[in-house]
Order: structure tokens, then sequence, then C-alpha cells
């Protein structure tokens, strides 16, 4: 028996209860579905961050006040859980502390530092349209570049508009579609606060992620915010660029000796400040959704386990139903390996059938987003998924197959 005749025989015996195969194929379809859509989803979550920390800069410092740090600057007395011993006074982030880290013999790895304060949900209005900013930043033309924010349309602002407090604004698409909708915004005055500040430029699009949209910001020169909106007081931020992506660790560590000296710590392990650096969150990251993925994935192949024995109890059953058929055809002279062959065959089919199904209802789920995430189709997991859906097959069916295969023919012919 050739295996053109296998592959019918094996047919005929599926397509003969087809209630029960389609009963079965579901549950390697549910498997291999979930498999590469979870798969997917890790994987969109993953660029989805990595995304965000792109934007940042992948040789960009950001510094801002930690408030459990402790400077130089006093003792307190004893804390709220009564403990007794000295406590430090932390400092803010100030616009000096910003300066003495442009000093080139101090800090030879850092390209440009940019001090920021921000402002949110800053009221905005242009003619009867109105809108709350939801971040407006005050910062210096530095700040552009080392963000990565580009200007899609008109310009940034300049030094010279820094150094004379000019309220001039770049302001995000979100801003422009809400306040100007189709008109162009390039030269227009927005009242923010009551305060009018003239738009030089429209940045480019940099899209949503999740709740938090990323266009809705405006960034203006960092005296002009001061002036008008958030004070002289201390800095929410400071973002420093390294001359590179090699550099990174080393601006860092010249960053921190520089504010260590200038806040007087003595505690490296506790300073007044936090230093996030994009290059080490973004490994970071990486290796956290990596071990993401595969916990996912680990997740959504126990219900491709279940199928398989879903397969093994129906073959089971199978073998049982068709004794008699079994008997009459080795009595025929029909050989052991043609008997093994049928049964391995259905249940391969069977696992190949759902995997298939499940690759294509897994393709047309990565098409939708889930939870503000645009899930990726991640080849590897589709090839891995559909052939261990086959392995499951053999593997699975291998034994109600040798069962079939090792049936007496005059027990076969005995068996009601």
């Amino acid at each position: 028996m050739n295996q053109v005749e296998i592959l019918r025989f094996a047919l005929r015996g599926l397509l003969a209860n087809k209630m029960r195969s389609a009963l079965t194929t579901l549950g390697i379809l549910i498997g291999v579905a979930a498999v590469i859509m979870l798969v997917a989803v890790a994987e969109g979550s993953s660029r989805s961050i990595q995304q965000n920390i792109q934007r940042l800069g992948a040789n960009t410092l950001t510094i801002s006040p930690s408030f459990s740090g402790g400077g130089g600057g006093g003792q307190r007395g004893p804390g709220r859980g009564g403990n007794t011993g000295p406590r430090t006074q932390a400092r803010q982030l100030s616009l000096a502390d910003a300066k003495a880290l442009t000093d080139a013999t101090l800090a030879p790895s850092v390209r440009s530092v940019s001090p920021v304060v921000t402002v949110s949900a800053a009221p905005a209005s242009y003619g009867a349209a109105a809108h709350p900013i939801a971040q407006l930043v005050g910062t210096y033309p530095s700040y552009f570049e080392a963000v990565n924010k580009p200007v899609a349309k008109g310009a940034y602002f300049y030094n010279d508009d820094v150094t004379a407090a000019r309220k001039v604004m770049v302001i995000g698409q979100t801003v422009a579609d809400e306040l100007f909708g189709s008109a162009d915004p390039i030269g227009e005055q927005v009242s923010v606060s009551g305060v009018p500040f003239t738009v030089v430029g429209v940045l480019k699009e940099a899209g949503s992620s999740g709740a938090q949209d990323a266009d809705d910001v405006a960034v203006a020169p960092l005296p002009a915010v001061q002036q008008s909106l958030s004070g002289f007081g201390s800095l929410d931020q400071i973002v420093v660029q390294a001359t590179g992506a090699g550099t990174t660790s080393a601006a860092q560590a010249e960053v921190t000796a520089i504010l260590n000296q200038r806040h007087g710590i003595t505690n490296t392990t506790n300073p007044d400040y936090r230093i996030l650096n994009q290059a080490t969150l973004q490994e970071t990251v990486s290796e956290a959704t990596g071990t993401f993925t595969v916990l996912l994935a680990a997740v959504a192949a126990i219900s491709l386990l279940v199928g398989g024995i879903g397969i093994t109890n129906i073959m089971l059953v199978t073998v049982t139903e068709r004794t008699r058929e079994i008997g009459v055809r080795k009595a025929l002279g029909a050989p052991r390996s043609a008997i093994l062959g049928q049964f391995l065959m259905e249940a391969t089919l069977l696992s190949l059938v759902g995997g298939l199904s499940g690759v294509l209802v897994a393709f047309a789920g990565t098409r939708f987003s889930i939870a503000g995430i645009e899930p990726v189709l991640v080849p590897s997991s589709v090839a891995l998924a559909l052939g261990v859906s086959v392995g499951i097959g053999l593997f699975f069916g291998g034994y109600p197959a040798n069962r079939a295969a090792k049936l007496r023919p005059i027990e076969a012919l005995r068996h009601e």
C-alpha cells in the first residue's frame, strides 16, 4: 500500500466523523493561535517601549531631582520613624547646575546640556478654539536634538530667543490640530494662560503610546516660560546629550562627579538626584520583555499540550470503534506499517489542519490593536507553533496508531 492510498484511507476515516474531527482540530487551533497572538502582543509591546525610549535619544542622560536622597546642606531633626541620626537637606536642580555641566574641562564627553521646566495641562486658546496642552516645556534649543524632536514645519527657536526671553513656541501635531485645525499655525499667536506666544514651528508627529499622546506638547524658551508661567524656581530636569553613543557612560560619570561636588554629596549611594541613562534602560527593557515573551509563549503552549491530549483521546476512541475494520484489513493482507501509517496520518492531518487554521486566525487577530498595542507578527513564532502542532500530532497519535497496528486479526474480527 503506497502513501497515496494511506492518505486516502486517512481522509475517509476523518470525514466519516466530521464533527469529532472539527472539535479535535479546534483544540490545536486555539493553542497555535494563542501562542502566535501572545508572542505578537509581547513583541508589539516591546517595540512600543523601545520606540518611546529611542525618542529621547540613545546617547541621552535625563537628570531629575530625587527627594529621597541627601545633599550637603545641613542637618535635620529626627525623622518620623524615630530615627535620631542626622539627615542632610536635599538640594534641587538649578540653572547653575546645568551651566556647570557645560564645562568642557570637567565634562569632555558632554555635547549639550538642556535645563528643563515643565507646565502640565497649560490652558491654550486661539480664537474660539481652546485646548489644555498636556506638557509645556521650557528649555534651550539643544533640547530638540537631545530628545530627538525634529520639526516638520517652520523652525526651532534659537539661542537669541532664549537670551531675549522671546515668547515663541514650537507645538506638537495634536496641539496644532486642536487649536488650528487645517489652518497653518506658523506665525500665529496662541494664548497660554493669558500670555501670547507666537508659533514658529510644528514638531514631526511622534504618535501615541497607550493613553499618552507624545504630540500633545509645546516647547518654548526657558526664560519666557519662567517669566510667564512657572516662575524662577528649581528645574524639573536637566537633559544631557553625550558626544556619542559610546561615550554615554563616560558622560554619566562626569555628570555624577560634578553634581556630587556641587551638592556636597558624601553618600554616593543615595544622592539627591537621579540619572536616567537611555542606553542602559534600553538594554534592561530588552531583557525584561524577552523574558516576558518567553513566559507568555510558555503559558500559551499549555493549550497546545491540551490539544495534543485531545488528539490522543479521539484517536483511541477511533481505534476502538474501527477494530473490526482493522481486523478485516489485516486479514486481507494489509501490513502493520499500513495500519500504523493510516492512524498516524489521521492524527497528523488533524493537527496540521488545526495548526494552519490557528495561523490564519492569529494573522487576522494581529490586524487589530489590543489595549492600545499594535501586535507584531513574529515569523519564527508562526513556524515554531506550526511545527510543534504537527509534532504533537505525530507524538500523541503514535500510541493509538501503534495500538491499532498491534491488533491481531482474529481478535479484531471477534470484536463487536
